[in-house]
């Protein structure tokens, strides 16, 4: 009976660690040093009137060539 529960004890322990580390973001974000000097094609930040993006060009590009040579791998 007690191994019909184990997935959700599983469950349960991830969903906690999720919710810690959801809490402690803002306190290590804040403790980091600025981002501002991180190379454009690591990270690149969209700002305007309050909205933020962020996202990185090095892994786009990454993902792209994965997705064609996977594509082309299959014919």
């Amino acid at each position: 009976m007690e191994s019909l529960y184990r997935p959700f004890t599983t469950l349960g322990l991830v969903l906690i660690a999720c919710g810690l580390i959801l809490v402690a973001l803002p306190f290590v974000i804040r403790s980091m040093p600025s981002l501002e000097r991180v190379p454009w094609i690591i990270l690149w930040v969209y700002r305007r009137d309050g909205f933020f993006f962020a996202t990185s060009p090095l892994l786009i590009i990454i993902s792209a060539v994965s997705l064609l040579i996977s594509l082309y791998g299959r014919r």
